[in-house]
C-alpha cells in the first residue's frame, strides 16, 4: 500500500550571501497536512520562536524599520532578536496553505544587542525557494484569500529630503481577488528609469513569474550603498545591476522585471503576517516597503475576522 508523503516531515535548507553578510543560511522543514488547521508559517531565529502566522494578533507586537529591506525586530537587550529580507521568501508559502511550515534562519551575528539573522540572497528572487519546496512538497494548492473592503488612497513623499512634491502613490480598492499595477519611474538627472507591471492573481500558476523576477539595483544606487559601507554580502549572482541602457533590458528573465519585483517584494511584505491574499486592488506609484507596511496595516485587521 502506497504510503501518503503528506504525512511526513521533509526539510530544505538554502546557502547563498545576503544583503549585508557573505554566508547565510536557511532551513526550511515542511511539516504536516492538514486542511483542517490555520495556515501557519513559524519563524525562527538562530533555533528562537520568532514569530507564527498562526498567532496573527501577535504581529503587531513586532518592530518594522526598513533598510533596502524589511527588519522585524523582537524582544529586549541580550535577548533581542532581528529578522531581515524575509520578503523573497515568505510568499512562496502562499502555495501550500495545507501545509505547516518551520523557517530557521541561522543567526548572523550575536552581540550585547541579541540575536541578528538575514535571509540568504539567492539570485535575488523567490525562485530557488519554490522549485525546491516544490520538488518536496508537491503541487500547489488552491490559494488562501480574505475579504479587505478597503478603500484609500495617498501621496507618497521622501522622508530623506524637504519636498512639497509627492514622487509617487497608492491607492487600495476591494477587488473579487488580489490584484496590483505597480509602475517604477526614476528620473533624477543622473538615471531615467521606468517599468511598470500588472498581475491579477487567482491561483498558484499566476504567481510564477513575479516569484522569477529579480531584485534590482540602479548603478548609482550601488555605488552609494557601496562608499557607505552597505550591501557587504552583493556580488553579481544577486540580482540585477541597471542603468538606463537598453542592454539592460535585455537581460531581464521575465518582462517588465523590475517592477514584477516589486510586486514580489509587496507580496512579501504582505505574507509574512499571514499567507493568505486580501482581496483588494492596489494601484502603486514608486512604493517600496514603508508603503508596503501601510497598506498591510489597513488590510489585516480583516485577516483577522
Amino acid at each position: 500500500m502506497k504510503k501518503d508523503s503528506r504525512k511526513f516531515s521533509h526539510e530544505c535548507e538554502f546557502n547563498s550571501a545576503s544583503l549585508s553578510y557573505g554566508k547565510a543560511n536557511v532551513k526550511i522543514e515542511v511539516q504536516e497536512y492538514n486542511p483542517q488547521l490555520e495556515p501557519r508559517v513559524e519563524w525562527r531565529v538562530g533555533g528562537h520562536p520568532f514569530y507564527s502566522t498562526d498567532c496573527v494578533k501577535c504581529f503587531a507586537d513586532l518592530k518594522f524599520s526598513v533598510a533596502r529591506t524589511a527588519i522585524y525586530e523582537s524582544g529586549e537587550s541580550t535577548n533581542a532578536l532581528k529578522l531581515a529580507s524575509p520578503e523573497h521568501l515568505a510568499p512562496v508559502f502562499l502555495m501550500w496553505p495545507s501545509r505547516r511550515f518551520v523557517v530557521d534562519v541561522s543567526c548572523n551575528e550575536k552581540s550585547d544587542n541579541g540575536f541578528a539573522a538575514e535571509i540568504p540572497l539567492m539570485d535575488g528572487s523567490a525562485l530557488p525557494f519554490f522549485l525546491a519546496l516544490r520538488r518536496n512538497v508537491g503541487v500547489p494548492e488552491e490559494l488562501a484569500f480574505y475579504d479587505a473592503p478597503v478603500h484609500a488612497e495617498w501621496d507618497l513623499f521622501r522622508t530623506d529630503r524637504h519636498d512639497s512634491k509627492p514622487y509617487g502613490s497608492v491607492k487600495i480598492t476591494p477587488s473579487e481577488t488580489f490584484e496590483v499595477e505597480y509602475v517604477l519611474e526614476r528620473n533624477d538627472g543622473v538615471c531615467n528609469f521606468t517599468s511598470a507591471a500588472s498581475v491579477s492573481i487567482y491561483s498558484a500558476e499566476h504567481l510564477y513569474n513575479v516569484f522569477a523576477a529579480r531584485t534590482f539595483i540602479l548603478k548609482n544606487e550601488f555605488d552609494e550603498a557601496r562608499k557607505a559601507g552597505l550591501l557587504g554580502g552583493v556580488d553579481e549572482s544577486c540580482g540585477l545591476l541597471l542603468d538606463d541602457s537598453a542592454a539592460a533590458n535585455a537581460s531581464f528573465r521575465v518582462a517588465e522585471e523590475p517592477a514584477r519585483h516589486k510586486i514580489l517584494d509587496l507580496l512579501g511584505d504582505l505574507c509574512f503576517a499571514k499567507p493568505a491574499l486580501p482581496k483588494v486592488r492596489l494601484e502603486i506609484i514608486n512604493g517600496g516597503h514603508l508603503s508596503h507596511r501601510t497598506i498591510l496595516e489597513k488590510v489585516l485587521p480583516y485577516a483577522l475576522q
